[in-house]
Formats: C-alpha cells, sequence, structure tokens
C-alpha cells in the first residue's frame, strides 16, 4: 500500500520509501522517513495533491512522490 492509496482521516506509518537519488531524498526532506506516523488531511478532486500532517506540519505532496511511499495502517 502507498501513501497515494489512502484516503482523508486515514492515518498510517512510513515503511519504506522507494525510488532513488534525488527524488528519494526530497522525500525525506520534507519529514517522510521509515517510521514517522502521518494523517492525511485532504485529497484534491482529481487526486493531486495529497495534503498530510506529518510531524505537526502541514504538507502537500504530489500523487507521483505519494506513489514511492510504502505505507502501513
Amino acid at each position: 500500500m502507498t501513501l497515494r492509496d489512502l484516503k482523508p482521516g486515514d492515518t498510517a506509518k512510513v515503511v519504506k520509501i522507494n525510488g532513488e537519488g534525488a527524488i528519494k531524498r526530497r522525500i525525506m526532506d520534507m519529514g517522510l522517513t521509515k517510521g514517522t506516523g502521518f494523517s492525511v488531511r485532504k485529497v484534491a478532486p482529481l487526486g493531486d495533491p495529497v495534503e498530510i500532517t506529518v510531524r505537526g506540519y502541514e504538507l502537500s505532496i504530489r500523487k507521483f512522490d505519494a506513489e514511492m511511499v510504502e505505507v502501513e495502517k
């Protein structure tokens, strides 16, 4: 399951970040690291972006990046 599969109100924990190099680093720099919990606030009407609350702040993440974040509920 990926972050992209979650719906508003869902909470989850990061299991793994897929991808390599700059993309993986950018996702981790946003605060999404292995073991981090977060909740989904909103999903835009066409699914892009996804707005989450992580580490006490609001983050909007593109669906392309959200598909690289494996999560568990």
